[in-house]
């Protein structure tokens, strides 16, 4: 199948341009459910030696939601093993007291295994450095693209991958997903995986450019690159989207965010290396050329002008 990714890029960059345009209106505009890591709270994990009565378990926590309102916006996660991880917003000591003594009476014997409480401020400062990441990553992705590469290339490249993290990060946002620590770290994996396909594709038009960049239009090439690689980046992405598929299936709920934050991010990262990163190329390359042809032939027509009005400007001689 030959892929017209230059002939058709409108198509394919309108595309992109709406669903990041859509997933940044999701991610403002749709309340985002945060965890405990960011918005601050308290985490409560239980051991049970018997199996979970899910329905008796949350039934005890209602009956205390009217005397400890935090319990109204709790977050429970269960897992195959008959633990049960308790997200609340922060509770005070006797608080914590009142829950763990309800669910003793009411849900079967445990054990406390964990209990951690986040502040607000340690929320907002992993917020910093999650955002300081992924500039930090854009800045070198550039760095090495344009030492690899050029710079229109690096452009390209982190454009490509901002519009995979963009796109992730608003459908998460939209599936109502808790936003957490493991989604950080699916956003900076999204980040190197598309940058690692991205650049086989590169690496491929710098290969061709140089063999036939004297006899070919650079728009040729692209499109000649792109679908000597593409089946490559497929049947590569194809078997990373298997794995994650099979942990969506059998993961739990405590990763939930993190795989299907991966598995959004692939699927684009894979649609960006090919419809995006080489039409952006493409395109930067045609308007750097333009640039210095319209440069060019304006001091030739400058350097006439002069001739016809009988001198040369820079010398201050008659002609």
């Amino acid at each position: 199948m030959n892929l017209k990714v230059i002939q058709l890029r409108k198509y394919y960059l309108s595309f992109s341009a709406v669903m990041v345009l859509v997933s940044i209106i999701l991610f403002f505009t749709v309340k985002l459910n945060l965890g405990v890591d960011f918005k601050g709270g308290d985490l409560l994990q239980l051991d049970y030696a018997e199996a979970i009565n899910k329905e008796a378990l949350n039934s005890a926590l209602d009956s205390l939601a009217g005397e400890i309102p935090q319990l109204k916006s709790r977050r429970l996660q269960y897992s195959e093993d008959n633990t049960v991880v308790l997200r609340t917003e922060q509770l005070t000591e006797l608080q914590k007291k009142n829950v763990l003594k309800a669910l003793d009476e009411k849900t079967g014997k445990y054990e406390l295994v964990k209990y951690d409480t986040v502040g607000p401020t340690i929320g907002k400062e992993l917020t910093s450095n999650a955002m300081t990441a992924l500039l930090i990553g854009s800045l070198l992705i550039i760095i090495y693209i344009t030492i690899r590469f050029e710079f229109v290339y690096a452009i390209a490249g982190v454009l490509a991958v901002l519009h995979d993290v963009i796109i992730a990060m608003g459908l998460i946002a939209f599936l109502k997903y808790e936003i957490n620590t493991p989604f950080i770290a699916a956003i900076l994996t999204i980040l190197g995986y598309s940058m690692n396909d991205t650049i086989v594709v590169f690496d491929r038009i710098r290969e061709n450019d140089a063999k036939n960049g004297k006899t070919k239009d650079f728009g040729e090439i692209i499109q000649e690159s792109v679908n000597q690689v593409y089946m490559r980046s497929l049947f590569t992405s194809l078997t990373t989207l298997l794995s994650i598929t099979i942990l969506l299936i059998f993961g739990g709920d405590s990763l939930k965010t993190f795989n299907t934050a991966l598995f959004i991010g692939m699927i684009f990262g894979t649609y960006s290396s090919i419809f995006v990163a080489s039409p952006l190329v493409y395109l930067m390359r045609k308007y750097r050329k333009k640039k210095k042809n319209s440069g060019h032939d304006g001091n030739i027509k400058k350097g006439l002008q002069k001739t016809v009005n009988g001198y040369n400007e820079d010398e201050k001689v008659l002609v």
